[in-house]
């Protein structure tokens, strides 16, 4: 034990301290809180207070070390957990600092949840330095962030869309800050391709009950939220799309899996829409899984999928594409946001399409080459949508028509095609290039605060601010291109 590169001993290590989900729930702000502290538990010490709406465990204190340490492979490692309701607050957090003897503090999720983290950055970061793991779906740049990115010390952008947006929307404001791409990654010994030798009981029971027991022989996966901008309607109306040019044979064999809410108020009834657009007394295959399920239940369920499919009109990465990759199964997606990431789209360079003040996105289909694990499809138009507090924001819609041919395609092709373009794109994402895994995740926020902690400068008592002349918010990427 002990034997990972970059170990520190307990007592030497830098102790962070993680504001986000309560690391052992189930949300995709857990899951990546949990795979960061595992895989850089042998670096650093980890204090995580650990939110939830209303936390059933609020005032009580967790010691996960052992069990963080095991699955790491090491036997000091030093994770304590603060269950709260919420995501705390500024006495909370003063007091932890002290308690604790915190050196930096890490942040993840919208940034609106840390307004008030925020509003007390000028008192931290005379001692603390802030981490923000932040991610923004998409274009214009959101200058009414600019405060949020300022009050940072750190920018860990998931998506390169995100890296181009933290230093646009900071401009000059960027000097002294550590900037980095560190995307998504996810556990390969938990998302991994099943052999037909590994293929048990518990997975035959388990894809006889998904299927229904039908003689399904194509499966569409879509794995998210039921909220508005995931387009599962216009997913729902995909399929049936493509469905309505098979014979009556191949329709009966061909299956729309929904993990997900059937109903949720931030989306809509999905019963009422599969009954209304592609009801089974027509012979429509759409079906939800049934609830939560396990981790192995999650790999079975991509194992099973012949395809895994996300039409989001917004999507600052998209998880579940990069646990499709794990598994070595193709996917089909809109352009947008982080999911381009995942796509692999090259550019004039024959390089990895990285944005840019003139390219931001590829939404206009600038770039046409990609992996050919990725079956894209293209917006067909963008409208600006928004609210008070983020007041715009690109909405890119595709056609349920367009993502049906892409569906098509991928029918088209024999299974062996299908598998032998999804172990291309399981090579390139756990591969050095992307890097889509949990232990590489872990290997390049060590990077990051590694470097924060050499570079880092204590902010100054006080700020001499020349009051008149407002800065002009004019965004700085082309819109048009």
């Amino acid at each position: 034990m002990n034997k990972q590169q970059g170990y520190i001993k307990k007592e030497d290590r830098k102790k962070i301290l993680l504001l986000s989900d309560d690391i052992r729930a189930h949300s995709g702000v857990a899951h990546m809180g949990r795979e960061i502290v595992t895989n850089t538990s042998h670096h650093y010490n980890w204090v995580n207070l650990g939110g939830s709406v209303k936390h059933p465990e609020e005032g009580k204190r967790f010691d996960l070390s052992a069990d963080v340490g095991k699955k790491n492979n090491i036997s000091d490692a030093s994770i304590t957990l603060y269950p709260i309701s919420g995501y705390g607050d500024p006495d909370t957090v003063r007091r932890l600092i002290q308690q604790e003897k915190i050196d930096a503090i890490f942040i993840i999720t919208d940034p609106r949840y840390w307004t008030w983290l925020f509003e007390m950055e000028s008192e931290l970061r005379k001692k603390t330095p802030i981490v923000y793991l932040n991610i923004w779906d998409n274009y214009p740049a959101p200058l009414y962030n600019k405060t949020f990115y300022e009050s940072c010390d750190a920018l860990l952008g998931i998506s390169k869309q995100t890296v181009n947006i933290n230093k646009l929307v900071l401009g000059d404001k960027t000097e002294g800050k550590v900037i980095n791409y560190v995307p998504h990654g996810v556990d390969p010994e938990i998302f991994k391709p099943l052999g037909v030798e590994k293929v048990d009981k518990e997975y035959i029971d388990f894809e006889t009950k998904m299927k229904q027991g039908k003689d399904i022989n194509f499966t569409v996966l879509f794995n998210s939220r039921n909220i508005r901008r995931k387009q599962i309607p216009d997913t729902i109306l995909a399929f049936r799309h493509f469905v309505d040019k098979l014979s009556k044979e191949e329709r009966e064999k061909a299956m729309l899996l929904l993990h997900t809410q059937p109903v949720d108020s931030n989306g809509t009834d999905l019963n009422a829409v599969i009954d209304l657009l592609a009801p089974s007394e027509q012979g429509y295959n759409i079906h939800f899984t049934g609830g939560m399920l396990s981790p192995q239940q999650m790999n079975y369920l991509y194992n099973i999928a012949d395809a895994t499919i996300l039409l989001s009109s917004n999507e600052g990465w998209g998880l579940a594409l990069t646990e499709s990759l794990l598994t070595g199964t193709p996917f089909i997606a809109n352009v947008t946001g982080g999911m381009q990431d995942q796509m692999r789209f090259v550019d004039k360079e024959l390089q990895w399409f990285t944005p840019d003040a003139k390219v931001p996105s590829n939404h206009n289909k600038t770039y046409t080459s990609h992996g050919e694990w990725a079956f894209p499809v293209y917006p067909s138009n963008k409208s600006i949508v928004g609210s008070p507090v983020t007041p715009y924001i690109w909405d890119d819609r595709c056609t349920p028509e367009d993502a049906a041919e892409q569906l098509r395609e991928l029918y088209n092709l024999s299974s062996e095609q299908r598998i032998q373009l999804g172990r291309k794109g399981l090579e390139w994402a756990t591969g050095p290039e992307a890097g889509f895994t949990s232990k590489i995740m872990g290997e390049r926020v060590i990077e990051s605060i590694d470097k924060l902690f050499k570079t880092w400068k204590p902010r100054e008592k006080y700020e001499l601010i020349l009051a008149g002349n407002q800065e002009k918010k004019v965004v700085n990427h082309e819109l048009v291109y």
